[in-house]
């Protein structure tokens, strides 16, 4: 399984990123094949993140996008992805799978600026998550986590294939291991994150606050992140969605305060092998 960073800017796109969009990859057998393949799932698609998707697959290749929740910042491009497949190199595939909140559809409209009677059926297969209820897409399992947020919105706890590299490559016939990751999407601190986040080997979190923002229910700050990645027992933490306006170092020394483990900040174009 690779996760590849497409756009991790909060709340808008910035200078050096598109907005939120993460791109995970499996290798997995599909039966309509009859063969192995590479498995293809965005988690949100903000502004900008629709083009710089372009640079790591096609998006024609996609097999589902998973929306945390309905605010612009991460769904706004799938206007893009709608003319992509209503006009554009997709015209004609079969209707795409796009998971989110149950309003999902009615946001769509909204951004589109459509009528009550578009529905998107040739080109979208609507998905409604609920908290704990997988979602299996090839060698993916991706289960929806309730979080705490200004709207209804869930992170994503992520299961697939271990990526066989090198020395490790799997011989013919091996099953490969298991791994596992979660991205947040937007939230405050909350139990069903600990637990959601509870020993997976990777913990994309946002940290849209600093400890100088004191609103709760919206956004963590580094600290409460470091606390998240060290109650639920991580092996890796990436801090994504920082404000542009924010110097990340700041965010990096609040986590130091409650996590010690590895800690990288997300940057457009980074790739992790997990």
């Amino acid at each position: 399984m690779k996760l590849t960073i497409i756009g991790c800017t909060g709340s808008m796109s910035g200078p050096h990123s598109a907005a939120s969009c993460y791109l995970v990859q499996a290798r997995g057998y599909d039966p309509a094949l009859g063969a192995e393949r590479t498995w293809n799932v965005a988690l949100d698609l903000g502004p900008g993140s629709f083009g710089a998707l372009w640079n790591h697959i096609d998006p024609a290749d996609l097999d589902a996008v998973v929306f945390s929740h309905c605010h612009a910042d991460h769904m706004g491009d799938v206007i893009s992805l709608h003319v992509h497949r209503r006009w554009g190199p997709a015209r004609g595939q079969a209707p795409l799978l796009l998971a989110g909140t149950c309003n999902l559809l009615d946001r769509i409209r909204q951004i589109d600026g459509c009528p009550p009677e578009e529905d998107y059926a040739l080109d979208f297969r609507i998905h409604s998550l609920e908290a704990g209820q997988p979602l299996e897409c090839g060698p993916l399992r991706l289960t929806p986590v309730e979080g705490w947020h200004s709207v209804d919105a869930f992170g994503v706890r992520i299961e697939g294939p271990a990526e066989a590299e090198g020395e490790d490559a799997l011989q013919e016939g091996e099953a490969p291991s298991t791994v596992n990751m979660l991205y947040t999407g937007d939230t405050d601190l909350c139990p069903t994150m600990i637990e959601g986040a509870r020993g997976v080997d990777l913990l994309l979190s946002e940290a849209g606050f600093t400890l100088a923002d004191e609103v709760e229910g919206i956004h963590m700050n580094g600290v409460k992140v470091g606390r998240l990645a060290s109650e639920a027992g991580v092996g890796r933490l990436v801090v994504t969605h920082i404000q542009p306006w924010t110097d990340p170092a700041v965010v990096v020394n609040e986590v130091r305060q409650t996590w010690s483990g590895p800690l990288d900040v997300a940057q457009s174009n980074q790739v992790y092998t997990l």
